[in-house]
């Protein structure tokens, strides 16, 4: 959602501070007002009800000068997947081995391609396909909450000695939600002095309020539940990767506008895996007037998940 400048969340990371963030939605909104210290971390993904509406002006996204991950050797980002906590001693669910398919799978895929309509300065696009490298695991404990970016970006300088520009690290840890309002959130800052793209998620086992509701059968509800808000991030660390890309008036990145609205109920990966998985926002759907259907919601403008 709301977003930082790059600089200040580098100062944070470098001087080995955090900032503590309460999060409600009130204070995360409050907080995130243009003309204040905004929280550290952006696209976040809310838990159903939790994020305000938001009105005036144009809906759609705004680029602010920043790069995009494009297209290169290998792909346009190198996801390494990071599951931190002392849970991760067991895995009854496979969630690690379905992560891994998921971000394969979603890798050129056309669901992915729902990002590649945004450009940076010089008319680069978004890339159309990403690499994976094999998840790291790490058993020591992870925080109590996710209300911090400094120790999530210390465990990716941990387990990553050597990051690379277009790494996307997402760290999946053992906690539950509990009463915080969100279920994920992506963020940039500087390891070794790589700049690199990480998120957060929580353990979303049981969890309604971040449940897409798949009528999948291959996996659990708590790896369903993990894709959706995978997509989400990474689809957002894609087109805003250091915060100061593409979002609109109101600092609503891609994934940030249509969360919580799916067309297909099932999307059709490049490895044959399927996933519930929420739409991106494209301005050129809004202004053509496109959209997918939604069954709780009917129409949804401007939404597209690569079946549209």
């Amino acid at each position: 959602m709301k977003r930082l400048a790059v600089v200040f969340l580098a100062a944070v990371a470098a001087c080995g501070g955090t900032e503590s963030i309460d999060t409600t939605t009130s204070n995360l909104e409050n907080r995130a007002d243009r003309g204040q210290p905004e929280p550290p971390m952006a696209g976040i993904h809310w838990a159903r009800g939790q994020a305000k509406a938001h009105g005036g002006g144009s809906p759609d996204l705004l680029y602010h000068g920043g790069p995009v991950l494009t297209q290169q050797s290998g792909g346009a980002a190198a996801v390494t997947p990071i599951f931190w906590g002392t849970g991760w001693s067991s895995d009854g669910q496979n969630k690690k081995g379905w992560v891994d398919t998921f971000y394969k799978g979603m890798s050129s895929s056309s669901y992915e391609s729902t990002n590649t309509e945004y450009t940076q300065s010089g008319g680069a696009h978004v890339g159309t396909s990403f690499s994976v490298n094999a998840g790291l695991t790490d058993l020591s404990a992870a925080p109590r909450n996710g209300n911090k970016t400094g120790p999530i970006l210390a465990e990716v300088c941990k387990m990553i000695p050597t990051p690379v520009a277009n790494g996307y690290y997402p760290v999946y840890t053992d906690l539950p939600r509990g009463h915080a309002g969100f279920c994920a959130w992506h963020s940039a800052g500087t390891c070794n002095g790589v700049s690199v793209q990480f998120a957060f998620f929580f353990d979303l086992d049981g969890d309604p309020g971040c449940d897409p509701e798949s009528p999948a059968t291959s996996y659990s509800q708590g790896v369903a539940a993990l894709a959706n808000v995978s997509g989400h991030e990474l689809s957002e660390a894609l087109t805003d990767p250091h915060l100061n890309a593409w979002y609109d008036a109101n600092g609503a990145e891609n994934s940030d506008k249509c969360a919580w609205t799916f067309g297909a109920q099932l999307l059709s990966f490049t490895n044959r895996s399927q996933w519930k998985v929420q739409g991106n926002w494209s301005n050129s759907a809004y202004d053509g007037n496109r959209g997918y259907s939604d069954p709780a919601r009917g129409f949804v403008r401007g939404c597209i998940d690569g079946t549209n």
